[in-house]
C-alpha cells in the first residue's frame, strides 16, 4: 500500500488491540481507514514480556469486538504465547487493511481541520485520526540508577525475560506493582536471593468466598463503572494496579510469606552513595495499606452477598504471617551478593509528536471518553480512559464502539472502504 502523498478518512496509529478493535468497529460501519504498525501485530506482547507472563485477569475478560475468548477454559489465565495466538487469530478475523513497520512521528492539524502525518513511508493525510498506542511508553529510570557500580547489570522490567539472562548472584528488585511483584516472584522461585524494594501498590485477594474476586467484581459491576463515577474521578488514571498472579491456575502474591521465606523487603528507596542504599523506614506502613485495600475489596463483597443473599461460604480473613522486625533504612552493597537490579517503577506516556494542543501540563492527553478538543482527533487503549477495562482486553472493545460512532457522525462521514465491509485502517504501534 501506497502511503507517501494519500489521504484516508480516518487514521488508525496503533496496531495492538486498541487499534484491531477500533479497525473492526470502523469496518463494520464501512468507514474506510487504514492502520500503521510501528513495528508488527502483538509486538509488544512477544517482545517485551518475561518467559513466564501470564494475564492477571480471567481469560472470559477477553472480550475484543466480536471475537470474546472461546477456548475451554474461560476461568484461566493466558500465558504469554497464548495471548500472542490470541491477538494474531483476532488479525486475521478483522483482516485489516495494516501496514506494519511503519512509524508515526509527527501529527499535526492545519487551519482548515485537515490532520497532517509525518511517518517514515512518507507524508499523508486524514480527515480524523485515533492514537491507539497505549499509555505505558517510556520507562521510568531514577537518576540513582547512574550512580551504582559499573559491575551491577541493570535491566528495565519490559527487558526481563528471566533469571537466565542475570548474572549469578542475588539481584535488586525496585517496585511492587503488578511487574515487580510478579518478576521478584519469579526470581525468588527459581531460587535467586531476592531483595524487593516495596512501592504504594496494593494488592487484591485472587479467590474469595469461592469465586475469583474478579468475578465477584464483575457482578458488582464496578468493571462497567465510568471513571466519572468513581469515588477517586480522573485520579484514579494514575492509580498503581493490585499485584496478584494468574500463575499456576491463580493465587494471591504474598509479600510477607515470601518475606518469610527469604525474600528481603524494604521501604522506599530514597539515594544511593558511596556504595550504600538508603531506604524509607515504611516498609511496615506499606505492607499493611496494601493488606487493608484488599480486605477493604472483601468488605465490599461480603456487603453484595448480605445484601443480595447470594449462597457463598464463609471465608476466614487473611491473618498477616511476617511483620519486620526492624526497619532496615541503610544496605551497604559491598556487603551483600547484589549483582543484578530490575527496575520495576512504571511507564510515562510520551505522546510528543502529537503536536496539537490536547495535553494537560502534566503531557497526559485531556479527552473525555477519548473524545478531545481538536474535533477529529481521539485517543484509544488509555487506563481508565472511560472503565477499569479501558487498557485492557475486556472493555477496549466498547470504547471503540463509542469512537466509531462519533467518528461517524463526525462531517456526515459515511463512505465505503474498496473493500466494502472492511474499512482501511492506518495503525501505529502495538
Amino acid at each position: 500500500m501506497e502511503l507517501s502523498g494519500g489521504h484516508w478518512p480516518v487514521v488508525v496509529v496503533g496496531g495492538g488491540q486498541a487499534g484491531l478493535s477500533m479497525s473492526r468497529c470502523l469496518g463494520r460501519r464501512g468507514i474506510d481507514h487504514v492502520v500503521l504498525e510501528r513495528a508488527e501485530v502483538a509486538h509488544s506482547w512477544k517482545t517485551y514480556r518475561w518467559d513466564t507472563f501470564c494475564l492477571v485477569t480471567p481469560n472470559w475478560q477477553c472480550q475484543l469486538p466480536d471475537f470474546p475468548y472461546a477456548g475451554d477454559d474461560p476461568h484461566g489465565f493466558m500465558v504469554r504465547d497464548q495471548i500472542v495466538d490470541y491477538l494474531e487469530a483476532y488479525r486475521a478475523f478483522v483482516d485489516p487493511p495494516i501496514v506494519e513497520g511503519v512509524e508515526v512521528t509527527r501529527v499535526s492539524r492545519d487551519p482548515r481541520g485537515t490532520y497532517h502525518l509525518t511517518t517514515s513511508a512518507g507524508d499523508l493525510t486524514a480527515d480524523q485520526v485515533v492514537v491507539a498506542t497505549g499509555g505505558y511508553h517510556t520507562p521510568i529510570t531514577p537518576p540513582l540508577s547512574e550512580p551504582l557500580p559499573a559491575g551491577i547489570t541493570q535491566v528495565q522490567s519490559h527487558h526481563y525475560k528471566s533469571g537466565a539472562q542475570l548474572p549469578p548472584g542475588e539481584v535488586l528488585v525496585v517496585g511492587s506493582g503488578q511487574s515487580g511483584a510478579q518478576i521478584a516472584e519469579d526470581l525468588h522461585l527459581e531460587g535467586r536471593q531476592v531483595h524487593l524494594v516495596v512501592g504504594d501498590a496494593p494488592r487484591v485477594a485472587r479467590f474469595y468466598r469461592g469465586r475469583d474476586v474478579t468475578d465477584w467484581l464483575a457482578e458488582m459491576g464496578y468493571y462497567d463503572m465510568p471513571v466519572t463515577e468513581h469515588p477517586r474521578r480522573e485520579a484514579v488514571r494514575a492509580q498503581a494496579n493490585h499485584y496478584v498472579t494468574g500463575r499456576d491456575g491463580g493465587r494471591d502474591i504474598d509479600l510477607r510469606a515470601h518475606a518469610r521465606d527469604g525474600m528481603r523487603l524494604y521501604g522506599l528507596l530514597t539515594d544511593h552513595r558511596d556504595g550504600v542504599l538508603h531506604f524509607d523506614a515504611d516498609l511496615t506502613r506499606r505492607l499493611d495499606h496494601a493488606d487493608e485495600v484488599s480486605e477493604s475489596i472483601k468488605d465490599t463483597i461480603d456487603k453484595y452477598i448480605a445484601e443480595q443473599q447470594v449462597d457463598a461460604p464463609v471465608e476466614e480473613r487473611y491473618t498477616p504471617v511476617w511483620r519486620p522486625r526492624a526497619e532496615t533504612t541503610e544496605l551497604r552493597l559491598a556487603d551483600t551478593g547484589i549483582t543484578s537490579v530490575v527496575w520495576c517503577i512504571g511507564f510515562r506516556q510520551d505522546f510528543r509528536w502529537v503536536d496539537v494542543p490536547v495535553f494537560t501540563g502534566r503531557g497526559a492527553p485531556a479527552h473525555t471518553r477519548g473524545v478531545t478538543s481538536s474535533p477529529g482527533l481521539y485517543f484509544l487503549g488509555l487506563p481508565w480512559l472511560w472503565t477499569w477495562g479501558s487498557g485492557r482486553f475486556s472493555g477496549v472493545g466498547r470504547d471503540a464502539e463509542y469512537l466509531a460512532e462519533r467518528i461517524r457522525s463526525q462531517r456526515g462521514l459515511t463512505g465505503t472502504g474498496p473493500r466494502g465491509d472492511v474499512c482501511n485502517v492506518l495503525a501505529l504501534g502495538s
